[in-house]
């Protein structure tokens, strides 16, 4: 039988399907209830690197203004957490669920030996390598081959924002959409095309008829009273919501926002960005409270890097090493977490050291939040941090 890429290839059709949602099958998920059943995580990458001493201040720092004369954020442009560090005003929408204590923030998140390269260093992320490793499949991809989901589940995972299945690449059952609508009119034209009859298609409708059956395992469209940003990522956090009010499940939901790539003129961008981010996540946040779904939910940022430390000459910041990144939930232990970054200790490319492995909070993730040991998925064994 002829191969699926070979036919694309004759066809010339690669680009129609291109455009489908795509669905790419690990190996079939068992009847029987896994520890991961249940508990959501919904991962925000902060695409392009978001700049983290811009995101949270270390105001008290004197060398901080030094570096930044022009683009260091003033007293009133930042909200006060503690006698050492502030929030950029722009993520006021967060500060309920601080004062809840439902909100952490991890300080100096990086990785030993760090590549400023954007492909690079979120493949790292994406794949929990290290930086001299290569890995084939996303972090995410390995725990769902070796835990496999119920049968019921829809998918293992939903990627918005992006065409780019980053930690759900190479294997998982991933569906990567944009809206409802959009979703439920490809899986009818995959429905459609499946009557044609021809061997060589079905084949590829074999693969691609699994969107169709998403489709309607996911019951994509349920309204919500709560109210999203009109925004690009608060629609993409409306759409989230949609997605999760069906009945069937699925246990990771990727959304992206950027780009936070801030080379010139970063205040006005980076205010904008910080600002979509708050007031998504914030409205996320109403909307699985109105599903009753909060307390199994767990948001967690990540980007493939900050920026430097010391502004540049166009009123914005190169690639750097370490940013603080947010968790937030309704299980959630708040409050700061790791070191504050200290400006006297740059290293001899003027970037901050890591204090937090990005893997620990992986770890985290893996064995406080769904009860699954770490190292089979990341490699090695990273000391689980305290936000859960």
């Amino acid at each position: 039988m002829m191969e699926r890429r070979g036919f694309l290839q004759l066809t010339g059709a690669s680009l129609a399907f291109g455009m489908l949602p795509r669905v790419v099958s690990a190996a079939t998920s068992s009847g029987a209830r896994t520890s991961i059943d249940g508990r959501l995580l919904v991962l925000v990458e902060l695409k392009g690197g978001n700049d983290g001493l811009n995101t949270l201040i270390p105001y008290r720092d004197p060398a901080y203004y030094t570096l930044r004369p022009q683009i260091g954020i003033k007293p009133e442009g930042m909200i006060q957490l503690d006698d050492k560090v502030a929030l950029h005003r722009a993520l006021q929408p967060l500060m309920p669920s601080w004062e809840e204590g439902r909100l952490a923030v991890v300080q100096g998140v990086g990785y030993p030996q760090p590549n400023l390269s954007h492909f690079r260093s979120i493949e790292i992320w994406d794949t929990a390598s290290r930086a001299d490793q290569y890995l084939p499949s996303g972090w995410l991809t390995r725990l769902f081959r070796d835990n496999p989901l119920p049968a019921r589940y829809a998918a293992d995972a939903i990627v918005l924002g992006s065409a780019d299945l980053g930690p759900v690449a190479g294997g998982a059952r991933a569906i990567a959409l944009d809206n409802p609508g959009q979703f439920n009119k490809q899986a009818k034209l995959v429905q459609a095309m499946a009557g044609q009859g021809d061997n060589a298609l079905g084949h590829v409708l074999k693969v691609e008829s699994d969107i169709a059956t998403a489709a309607r395992s996911l019951g994509i469209g349920g309204k919500l009273s709560t109210e999203f940003p009109s925004h690009n990522f608060g629609r993409l956090c409306r759409v989230a919501c949609e997605t999760l009010a069906s009945a069937s499940g699925v246990a990771v939901v990727r959304l992206t926002l950027g780009s936070f790539d801030t080379h010139q003129n970063q205040p006005g961008t980076h205010a904008s960005l910080l600002a979509q981010l708050a007031e998504g996540l914030a409205a996320l946040k109403a909307g699985m409270i109105e599903l009753g779904r909060w307390d199994d939910t767990l948001v967690a940022t990540y980007s493939e890097f900050g920026r430097r430390p010391k502004e540049n000459a166009s009123g914005g910041t190169d690639h750097g090493t370490v940013a603080p990144h947010f968790v937030l939930g309704g299980r959630v232990h708040g409050g700061l977490l790791g070191q504050t970054p200290d400006l006297s200790t740059l290293d001899a490319s003027g970037n901050l050291p890591y204090r937090v492995d990005f893997r620990q909070v992986y770890a985290t993730l893996l064995e406080r939040w769904w009860q699954v040991p770490a190292a089979p998925v990341l490699g090695a064994g990273f000391s689980p941090l305290e936000f859960v």
